[in-house]
């Protein structure tokens, strides 16, 4: 049986469709690629930027920061309509964290810093899980310029020191315990220390009807570092705490600067001395002579770091660097890796800022009415008599690491 012949037309209607076929795949495969990584001109929540924030750990010294410092004006128009290009923390405050994220962390400070220093204070610390601020403001911090920044951002709240706050602390219990009775009525650091404790007293009632879980006293050179954490979150790390413990005690590691024009210390430092806490007692010990850096201690200043408290009945600080409770003694847990870095005396002018909140005699008495620590003390008496040369000589000599240490 003989077979048909196929037609020129059936032929050629079959080329011309698979020829249409094969460029057509093609096309719609680079189309559907297109959609897959176009994002439809929508910014990132926390969009990307040339000058990323310092997390700890990925510091390095000697960066430049020129191009990214701002004037106070200049972060009133960042939080409002400035179109210039900025750092990520003026673009978006909400992170999306949504009210059913536990647990909630409030951050308690007494501040009368900068815009410069609190604003990535706050975003660091907003990234790494922290719910709340309430900043106790004095000096620049309650100027309406930088007020009105921080008042704008979700989830800061603002307490000027008021008359009514001054007789609302006036009635406190605080006056009454014995546990602080030695800093009443002294100067400087000693009353800074129970202005503090005041504010965290205050503190604990905001957080609680706030629906907090968890408060922090710390200062605006401070930053958490969650370190041994299942990831990089102070939220992540103290939901990992047995529910048992009462305060968790984060060791304090020191900021050690390698220059004496830093700026921005959050950017520009990332050298750090760690805690004895966090060290093998050897290591401690057999190089503490040259860690001293010819101070009369290891550290410049505190040494005994900082706590985080549960919200709970009858909770009350017990100074500055931690919390205890009016009707038990509080179940404490030492964390073994996270830390708080403490960024002090990173600039030089830190000298003289300090020098000019305090109206103490520079003599070796009179400091020690004024100031707790040895460093403080011999700071302020270099600052209030000696020339800027031999100030600069002073911090070189006592503050700044160089490859001859």
């Amino acid at each position: 049986m003989a077979l048909r012949p196929i037609s020129s037309s059936f032929t050629s209607a079959f080329n011309y469709r698979l020829l249409l076929l094969l460029t057509l795949l093609p096309l719609s495969l680079a189309f559907f690629a297109f959609l897959l990584q176009w994002r439809g001109g929508l910014p990132d929540p926390i969009p990307l930027s040339p000058h990323p924030f310092p997390f700890p750990g990925t510091l390095h010294p000697g960066s430049d920061s020129r191009s990214v410092r701002r004037s106070v004006s200049d972060c009133v128009n960042l939080l409002g309509q400035s179109r210039s290009p900025v750092f990520p923390y003026f673009k978006d405050w909400n992170f999306d964290f949504g009210s059913d994220l536990r647990p909630k962390i409030c951050i308690v400070s007494s501040t009368s810093a900068g815009i410069e220093q609190i604003l990535p204070w706050i975003f660091y610390h907003k990234v790494i899980g922290v719910s709340d601020f309430l900043l106790f403001v004095e000096g620049k911090a309650a100027s309406p310029v930088v007020s009105k920044v921080l008042e704008s951002i979700p989830g800061v709240k603002v307490i000027y020191r008021t008359k009514e706050l001054e007789e609302q602390q006036a009635q406190s219990r605080i006056w009454n315990e014995t546990w602080l009775a030695k800093f009443f009525y002294k100067p400087c650091n000693y009353e800074l220390f129970v202005k503090q404790s005041l504010n965290m007293e205050v503190a604990i009632v905001m957080s609680r009807d706030a629906g907090m879980d968890w408060i922090i006293h710390l200062d605006t050179d401070e930053l958490i570092h969650p370190a041994g954490a299942r990831e990089y979150s102070v939220r992540r790390l103290l939901a990992d705490v047995p529910g048992d413990v009462d305060t968790v005690i984060f060791p304090n590691y020191e900021s050690s600067v390698e220059r004496d024009d830093i700026k921005e210390p959050f950017t520009e430092v990332s050298m750090f001395k760690k805690n004895y806490d966090h060290l093998p007692k050897d290591v401690y010990f057999g190089n503490y002579i040259v860690a001293t850096h010819g101070n009369s201690n290891y550290f410049l200043t505190y040494a005994n770091g900082k706590s985080a408290a549960r919200i709970q009945d009858h909770l009350r600080p017990n100074g500055a660097h931690r919390w205890h409770n009016y009707m038990k003694r509080p179940i404490e847990m030492k964390l073994a890796e996270a830390a708080v870095l403490h960024y002090t005396y990173t600039k030089f002018s830190d000298l003289t800022s300090r020098r000019d909140r305090c109206g103490c005699k520079p003599t070796k008495e009179d400091v020690k009415r004024c100031f707790m620590l040895n460093f403080d003390r011999s700071a302020f008496i270099i600052a209030s008599t000696a020339t800027e040369e031999e100030m600069l000589r002073w911090y070189r000599d006592h503050v700044v690491w160089t490859n001859k240490h």
